[in-house]
């Protein structure tokens, strides 16, 4: 089977995705780019991994052998390797190609299920911080009780530490992604605290509220100031801004509550006939919840702040997942999101060095 290639001519956008890492193997990322071609038909995939076992998994799906390049990776990153071994010994794996797709100018956006440790290094490495980030940020959207039905919270994960320079940087990266991906024209910029109270929270969080304060008019953003863990799914702010050690923390257990309450439900509905009755007359409003809070729908964690785009999948994503993930892809390439990001962050670097200057005279011992 002839490879159909990427044109330069092809108006069309190309997402990079990594076919293998997956629990759920190759078959789910193809489903996954199969459920996206049959939606859109601006996308174009260049598909990473075992040339002849992605070929045959493709050619069972009608019309979409002409829809991706398949670019042969033998090697597997698995989720137990160290980003370590991955850069000294990765460059025959499917992840490594799927980013190389993207640095080389092939692909906009790069998606993946693999190693979230070996990703975010090999990103951030082969793709390069952009000017002025000093710490990339893993942005994920959160279910809330906005009109668009979701918070984006960053960092989850990418960074443990962040200095005050750092979390305003995440609020100018996440008001740009929730602009360009949640398409809201002046997003809300929460800090997440101990208390709202000014007063309280260490020193990097007080001097962090008042320089994301003081960037909020010419950014385009208005700050709500502290928030607190209850805030996260609530309609009183669109971006929670954290460290990458709270943001993980808050967001495995909000999975895990998620998931035990799906459980106790399950448990609850089963437990009489009468309550199988009741689940029965229940089931529409069920789906309805089902569907609101899946995590497939809101699959793909962004790495924000290099030199091009990076969506992180479940590793336990089935073709749905991968779907949304893709779509979310498709949806920042659309929007020219990656340079945006990088012009919003180097205007916030020109303004805190204009600040620092003019500190700096008015302290300026008289001469």
């Amino acid at each position: 089977m002839s490879d159909p290639g990427i044109s330069e001519n092809d108006p069309r956008t190309v997402i990079s995705v990594d076919a293998m890492g997956g629990d759920a193997g190759p078959s789910a990322v193809v489903g996954g780019l199969a459920k996206s071609a049959a939606k859109n038909p601006d996308i174009r995939f260049i598909l990473h991994g075992p040339e002849a076992e992605l070929r045959r998994l493709i050619a069972r799906r009608r019309g979409l052998a002409e829809r991706v390049t398949v670019r042969n990776a033998e090697g597997i990153v698995k989720m137990d390797d160290k980003p370590s071994q991955v850069m000294r010994h990765g460059k025959n794996t499917s992840m490594w190609s799927t980013v190389e797709a993207v640095r080389n100018g092939e692909a906009t956006v790069a998606v993946s299920c693999g190693n979230t440790g070996a990703l975010m290094m090999l990103s951030t490495v082969r793709l390069r911080k952009a000017p002025g980030v000093n710490r990339p940020a893993i942005a994920c959207l959160w279910p809330s009780r906005n009109p668009q039905g979701f918070n984006v919270m960053l960092d989850v994960g990418a960074d443990i530490k962040a200095e005050a320079n750092d979390l305003l940087q995440y609020a100018l990266m996440g008001a740009s992604y929730a602009r360009n991906g949640l398409k809201l024209a002046k997003p809300r910029i929460g800090l997440l605290n101990v208390g709202v109270e000014e007063h309280k929270g260490r020193a990097q969080l007080k001097e962090a509220h008042d320089m994301i304060a003081a960037a909020a008019d010419t950014n385009m953003f208005e700050f709500v100031g502290f928030v607190e863990g209850g805030d996260i799914p609530s309609d009183r702010v669109d971006v929670i801004v954290t460290d990458g050690f709270t943001g993980n923390i808050a967001l495995k257990t909000g999975e895990g509550t998620a998931k035990l309450i799906g459980d106790l439900l399950r448990e609850a509905f089963k437990y009489t006939p009468l309550s199988r009755i009741a689940a029965l007359l229940a089931l529409t409003s069920l789906r309805r919840l089902s569907k609101r809070i899946d995590p497939r729908r809101v699959n793909g964690g962004v790495f924000l702040g290099l030199n091009g785009t990076v969506v992180k999948s479940h590793g336990s994503a089935d073709a749905t997942g991968v779907a949304a993930a893709i779509k979310l892809a498709f949806v920042l390439a659309q929007s020219g999101f990656t340079e945006r990001l990088a012009a919003r962050v180097a205007s916030g670097a020109t303004q805190r060095q204009d600040t620092e200057n003019s500190e700096q005279k008015l302290n300026a011992p008289n001469e």
